[in-house]
């Protein structure tokens, strides 16, 4: 395969290592996608992937999670209860390589990956810059502020986490 063919899906990034985020992606983008070994998709829209990334997900024998808030509507932040539940996934080494999705990859992924930041003792002015990038003119200042009071704490420690966590 020519990496010319390789197209990545809507606001794909590197995270940390054999962690990304990106928005929901399509048949041109699923061969990107294969190479990056994944055995975890964590997906946080409100709604279900459509049915070919179900499938793509399938066929790869990659675990999935839908971890979206069912009764949230669009504008709704991401729950506290998700936030705490992704993490406690994302920090098990286990599921690596492993990619963090919504329909865009803007707002409860990047919510979450706020979360994240914080978690690992980013300041917020490094936060809200990452999390501008990723949702453009359309950034939703109850997400900044619901990063900016997420309590860490309520994050489980796993013994042995990625090597880019703080203990």
């Amino acid at each position: 395969m020519s990496f010319q063919n390789l197209i990545p899906p809507v606001n794909f990034g590197y995270v940390e290592d054999d962690l990304y985020r990106f928005g929901q992606p399509n048949e041109l983008n699923f061969p990107f996608i294969e190479q990056l070994g994944l055995k975890t998709v964590l997906w946080l829209a409100f709604e279900d992937p459509n049915q070919k990334f179900l499938n793509f997900i399938d066929d790869q024998g990659i675990q999935f999670y839908h971890l979206g808030n069912e009764q949230g509507t669009a504008t709704d932040p991401i729950t506290e209860e998700t936030i705490v539940d992704s993490l406690n996934i994302i920090l098990n080494k286990t599921n690596y390589p492993f990619a963090i999705v919504c329909n865009v990859g803007r707002h409860q992924t990047g919510t979450l990956v706020g979360c994240l930041r914080k978690l690992q003792g980013w300041n917020l002015a490094s936060i809200f810059d990452e999390y501008r990038r990723y949702a453009g003119p359309k950034v939703r200042l109850m997400n900044e502020q619901f990063i900016e009071l997420f309590d860490t704490d309520l994050v489980s420690m796993p013994y042995d986490p990625p090597k880019w966590i703080r203990r």
